[in-house]
């Protein structure tokens, strides 16, 4: 029922998207809403602004809208004027709120398009109906996307939405991101922490995607990431033997690999100084005893057992300088190809057989063949065989893992002088067994024969 003394309104204003950020839709709602005071000869006491945010998805908050209610509770305000309905709300379940306090505490609502007087059974008759058909607009939004998300996915196409590291927003790779995705993924496949690798980037000035700093989270959402390996996922399940339309950063043994070192229960998060911190320290090992060798005092190596030291920066010169002359040779590439061992093969023959199996699954569910719970058990089983099966190909293919940001690199050279130092160690644990023997008393001159280099095997 209308009052007839003037009244303390309150404006809300709200667009769902300002895609200029300029505000504008805004300031042609808070005109049309200032004049429908004046004209009324209200008082504005107060005015809540929601920009670029939804009133139709629960989850979002309104922050403006609610301290709205707050103040409407305290009594701040006994008139509301907004533009339209479904500025204020979308949702059947905030406008009864509305409602109720229409009817109990005789609040005016009035709109640019006409008064929407709640406080009658006509009036609330057309703002359920408007609410009703606006939820209705939204569920078939909602269908229609979910729909087209599902046929991106079987077309092998990235979702839409926020970008992923080292891609654009449709999947382009970007050089420079991609190169530091792979280092993430190298590192902790050499061995690296995940604090350890936020540390280093941080260090280096790499900017995240955001701009913001690197945390041990955001390095293991990037190794939780499928679509890096060029895996296609949808709603929390793989889709098998879908070709995606864009560029893996990474192989999905290193993938699967990483998965595998994540989930490990042993694996610990690395302390401060836990990390080597000198190239072979451990990795080179006395020739007399084969004890490895220890840092000491930071210039030398010292064999605790046999109780010989090496000048460290002498030998780590001469390790290196044969590391990079391998390096440097044409057929560095091929030290990656480690998926000709027949074990690795015919473990990739039966990841396959199991994803044809799960693609059957889903089509036998999707033709009615076999119900949800037959659908789940099947394809559940189904699932844990071939995660357990990618994890053993990805440690069969793991010996030189964490290195293909080197190996793989156009300069190998250049690519492992700029690579961490856990990096190197990698490399050279994969390429060479070092040892070291004593050396002549009192010569002062490196002798290369004293340290005995054995190549590996790949």
């Amino acid at each position: 029922m209308r009052r007839d003394f003037p009244r303390r309104a309150a404006v809300y204003l709200r667009v769902s998207l300002d895609a200029t950020g300029e505000h504008l839709a805004v300031d042609r709602q808070r005109a049309d809403c200032l004049r429908i005071i004046r004209e009324r000869g209200w008082t504005l006491t107060q005015e809540y602004v929601d920009n670029s945010l939804s009133a139709s998805k629960r989850t979002v908050r309104r922050p403006a809208y609610d301290r709205m209610v707050q103040d409407y509770d305290a009594g701040l305000f006994d008139a509301l004027v907004c533009w339209d309905l479904d500025r204020l709300t979308r949702q059947p379940r905030q406008l009864e709120d509305w409602i109720e306090r229409a009817e109990e505490r005789g609040l005016v609502i009035t709109t640019a398009n006409g008064e929407a007087d709640l406080s009658t059974d006509g009036g609330r008759m057309y703002a359920r109906i408007k609410a009703s058909v606006a939820r209705s607009e939204v569920e078939r939004k909602s269908a229609r996307q979910k729909a087209a998300n599902a046929q991106r996915a079987r077309l092998g196409r990235p979702p839409l939405g926020t970008r992923l590291m080292g891609y654009t927003a449709k999947g382009v790779l970007i050089p420079e991101e991609a190169k530091v995705v792979r280092g993430i993924f190298d590192s902790f496949l050499a061995g690296e922490s995940l604090k350890g690798i936020a540390r280093g980037l941080q260090a280096a000035g790499v900017p995240t995607r955001h701009g913001g700093r690197w945390h041990s989270s955001s390095i293991r959402t990037i190794l939780l990431n499928e679509r890096y390996a060029g895996i296609m996922e949808y709603m929390g399940e793989v889709l098998p033997n879908v070709p995606v339309t864009w560029e893996p950063i990474v192989s999905e043994d290193a993938y699967f690999l990483a998965q595998s070192r994540l989930s490990d229960p042993l694996r610990k998060t690395a302390k401060e100084g836990t990390h080597r911190k000198h190239l072979g320290s451990s990795l080179f090992r006395c020739a007399e005893c084969g004890h490895g060798m220890h840092a000491f005092s930071n210039v030398r190596y010292r064999c605790p057992r046999c109780e010989f030291s090496r000048s460290r920066t002498q030998v780590d010169a001469y390790v290196l300088a044969v590391v990079r002359a391998r390096l440097a040779q044409p057929d560095v590439a091929d030290l990656l190809a480690v998926d000709h061992e027949p074990e690795v093969k015919e473990l990739t023959a039966q990841i396959q057989r199991l994803r044809d199996r799960l693609e059957r699954i889903n089509q036998d569910y999707d033709e009615g063949i076999i119900d949800g719970l037959r659908y789940r058990t099947a394809a559940e089983r189904v699932r844990a065989e071939l995660t357990a099966t990618e994890g053993k190909r990805a440690a069969l293919s793991g010996g030189l893992s964490g290195t293909s940001s080197v190996l793989g690199a156009p300069d190998p050279v250049e690519a492992f002088d700029a690579a961490s130092l856990m990096i190197q160690r990698r490399i050279i644990d994969a390429l060479l067994d070092v040892q070291l023997k004593p050396g002549a008393r009192g010569s002062r001159t490196f002798n290369p024969d004293s340290v005995i280099l054995t190549w590996k095997e790949n």
